[in-house]
């Protein structure tokens, strides 16, 4: 049986060893992760799902940025890691939906991600609603996708992500 619960302080070092497992350790170079350094994510959006055993086969974590010109509220996705061995399993699926669920019961709007739209278009991200929005970098900007919580709070932005920090550890 899996169960899904909110990321403590003390599973960040068990949840690092996870992602170095998953994107292998110079993950931190990637710009997108580049991008996060210095923000607190979204404690209430970062995820960890456990097998019954209580191993972590997967995590999901959200972080705070603003959005274009006009520096509207929204969430990065990212990273979602699912232990090798438990992959093409679902397990992604269900900690995405969940995420996006609990974000969107929380009061965001507007979620985007760097990723590849074969995955995550069925979640309803789509690089059409980020024509004009750009991240720090072309490779990244060209897999960037956006979905709408709510219909229509992706129009009318355009201009880069910046980072925002709601000076909130968890």
């Amino acid at each position: 049986m899996i169960e899904i619960f909110e990321e403590l302080q003390s599973d960040i070092p068990e949840v690092e060893e996870l992602l170095d497992l998953t994107f292998g350790p110079g993950r931190n170079a990637l710009s997108s992760y580049r991008f996060r350094t210095g923000i607190y994510p979204v404690s209430k959006l970062c995820l960890t799902m456990r097998d019954e055993y209580q191993v972590l086969v997967g995590v999901i974590r959200f972080w705070p940025i603003l959005i274009g010109s006009k520096q509207a509220p929204g969430l990065l996705l990212g990273p979602l890691g699912i232990h090798p061995t438990r992959q093409g399993e679902g397990l992604g699926e269900v900690l995405i939906s969940t995420g996006l669920t609990k974000a969107k019961e929380l009061g965001w709007v507007r979620v985007v991600l760097v990723g590849d739209i074969a995955y995550y278009g069925r979640f309803g991200f789509s690089n059409s609603l980020m024509r004009g929005i750009y991240i720090n970098d072309k490779a990244s900007s060209e897999r960037l996708l956006g979905a709408e919580l709510v219909d229509g709070s992706m129009s009318s932005l355009s201009g880069p992500l910046l980072r925002f920090s709601m000076q909130t550890k968890r």
